[in-house]
């Protein structure tokens, strides 16, 4: 008997508990799929896809492949972010009618950072049932293998495409003690990098988790002004999509500062300087002058 049919036999018993398990009529199974490995996908997954009736899906061209993998064929249903709530209606319409639906996205657990949660929302606001299909998470799987010790962690997903809106959200997050998560196309890697490097203390611990579980597949742990050498150091490194984690705020930053920060972020965005420091001196507790100071550092970037 060879490996790989004793592994066959040995899921068949699985395979078995899996089919008899109870999967709900009018139902809409929120599936996680593999973020790049096709064996990163779980029997219960592979059953449900099986199961429904339809599958909405952010992308039907990226799902009617990844299907054919496992030897399935189903009614797709494009699901994005233009649509969402025009396709609410029609799945609601459809579960109603007794329907099973699974909603996926291109990659990973939908409606994380993804497509999906309008329609989540619209489909529990009818009174309908949502059962998660849990699996594959670029998030928590960069995190797993990262080596930063923090029972907490602060999920930002993309940054914003402006400089300006990208710094302010920055300054935001920089008073925050759980590690930060962001992901990241590699056009905008380089950018992403120096804004990092620009909003948070040089202390800061960095990991690059790009391609995770494809074949190129590449961690790297540093400091934050050791980043932008790492990335110029290879050009595939430009390459593949990216989770970033950066260490949260140092047990000694003053909280008081960090929160005055976050208020400063927030009201720069919709007021000019002097405005924003005199509301945040209101809002904070804290002397105008310093914080008229600490704007303009922060509007000037």
């Amino acid at each position: 008997m060879t490996p790989s049919t004793t592994t066959t036999s040995s899921l068949l018993p699985l395979m078995q508990e899996v089919s008899q398990q109870v999967y709900p009529l009018s139902t809409l199974y929120v599936v996680a799929t593999p973020i790049g490995n096709t064996g990163d996908i779980t029997l219960r997954a592979i059953k449900v896809l099986e199961m429904v009736d339809a599958i909405a899906c952010e992308d039907t061209r990226n799902t009617s492949h990844l299907l054919a993998r496992y030897g399935l064929s189903k009614e797709l249903l494009a699901a994005h972010e233009h649509n969402e709530r025009e396709v609410a209606d029609k799945l609601i319409a459809r579960l109603q009618a007794g329907q099973r639906i699974a909603l996926v996205s291109d990659a990973g657990t939908p409606a994380v950072s993804d497509p999906g949660a309008r329609i989540v929302d619209a489909v529990r606001h009818a009174g309908l049932r949502v059962v998660p299909v849990p699996g594959a998470s670029a998030a928590v799987s960069a995190l797993s293998a990262s080596g930063l010790i923090n029972d907490q962690f602060h999920f930002v997903g993309f940054l914003p495409a402006k400089a300006k809106q990208r710094e302010n959200v920055l300054a935001g997050l920089r008073g925050i003690s759980a590690t930060l998560v962001f992901y990241e196309a590699p056009h905008r890697i380089n950018e992403t990098v120096e804004a990092l490097a620009a909003a948070f203390e040089p202390t800061r611990q960095m990991v690059f988790a790009r391609e995770l579980t494809k074949l190129f597949e590449e961690m790297h742990r540093c400091r934050l002004p050791e980043a932008r050498a790492w990335l110029a150091a290879d050009a595939n490194r430009q390459k593949g999509e990216y989770v970033i984690l950066v260490e949260g705020a140092p047990a000694e930053t003053d909280q008081g500062e960090a929160e005055a920060d976050r208020v400063l972020a927030i009201l720069l965005a919709e007021c000019p300087v002097k405005q924003a420091a005199s509301l945040a001196a209101q809002i904070t507790g804290q002397k105008k002058n310093a914080l008229y100071e600490r704007a303009l550092r922060m509007k000037q970037g």
